[in-house]
């Protein structure tokens, strides 16, 4: 029989992660274990009651690693299959069974849905017809596809925050990179590490998650050094930066300059800054399109193909050291 391992990493959050157990006691098929990375100094108390197994290790350091938390869950992990869920998503009850169904015979890594619930929603408890009813799609997310495989030839798709791996292949695969601490890139890089050693990258129908709301900033500016430092580790690495669309919000609100010799930090985020990049109450997430049309003066009438090519343009231009 194949064992399933469920994993994520956890700093805080705890009523978002009662939840997420909840949701993986509620599958209809249950995973075999849960292991949570700990990235805080205590283990979580009082977590409910299952039907399998949890195991708590402690992940410790000065600054947050996402990377290494992955990889010390994952290898720690004892199924044939690993569930990567971030602690704020919610499995819909056939989120174990989806992915066990599609990932049968084929190899590489599979990314499973996401919706994201508006705030309030988890209030009166886990209610799935609900949560269906009132999720939506993240516009900046391929929408899941008709057959229940397609791949994903682009990389920078990749998201952590749902995903899974026969164990074998994870094994086989570079980790997470852990030179990248704090928020920011790790994601992108592991794609990119995927992709030059072969591994294929699917979009998956089903293998749901909700994810639950929580305030966030995007782009992430509460994060501006992590993010700008972490830019610069995957251009060492890869030839290029990443998360060019954060840099280029950051350097229009003159936060950043990209010069001949790198991204310099200007200043620092001001109390106006946080407050443009703010997750509202009634936004189920963040945007960073968002912050750029609202920066740069363009309405929603005014948006469209031509815009969207502007701005990638633009954003471009952030993905190495500017002309000397």
């Amino acid at each position: 029989m194949t064992r399933i391992s469920a994993l994520t990493i956890a700093s805080g959050r705890a009523a978002h992660l009662a939840n997420l157990i909840l949701g993986l006691q509620a599958q209809t098929r249950r995973p075999d274990e849960l292991v949570i990375a700990v990235m805080q100094q205590e283990d979580y108390p009082d977590l409910p009651q299952t039907d399998f197994p949890i195991r708590q290790l402690r992940v410790s350091g000065d600054e947050l690693s996402l990377a290494l938390a992955r990889n010390v869950a994952a290898d720690a992990a004892t199924g044939d299959i690993l569930l990567f869920i971030d602690v704020d998503c919610i499995p819909e009850p056939r989120f174990v069974q989806d992915y066990l169904d599609r990932m049968q015979g084929q190899r590489g890594l599979f990314m499973g849905e996401v919706l994201y619930l508006p705030g309030g929603a988890t209030r009166d408890g886990l209610d799935f017809d609900r949560f269906a009813s009132l999720a939506v799609r993240h516009s900046d997310r391929a929408a899941p596809p008709e057959t229940d495989l397609a791949p994903c030839p682009d990389y920078r798709c990749f998201w952590s925050l749902n995903f899974a791996m026969h164990r074998q292949c994870w094994q086989d695969s570079p980790r997470f990179d852990t030179s990248y601490r704090g928020y920011g890139g790790e994601d992108t890089d592991f794609g990119k590490a995927l992709q030059e050693s072969g591994v294929p990258i699917w979009w998956m129908k089903g293998g749901r998650v909700y994810h639950q709301y929580h305030p966030h900033f995007m782009p992430p500016v509460h994060h501006l050094h992590s993010v700008v430092r972490n830019a610069e580790i995957f251009a060492q690495k890869w030839g290029h930066r990443t998360m060019e669309h954060w840099l280029y919000a950051f350097q229009l609100m003159g936060l950043i300059r990209n010069g001949a010799q790198g991204i310099q930090i200007l200043r620092e985020p001001a109390e106006a800054d946080f407050a443009l990049c703010s997750q509202q109450s009634h936004m189920p997430y963040a945007n960073t399109r968002r912050v750029l049309d609202r920066l740069q003066g363009i309405s929603a009438e005014q948006t469209g193909s031509a815009r969207d090519q502007a701005v990638r343009q633009a954003q471009s231009a952030m993905l190495h050291p500017a002309a000397g």
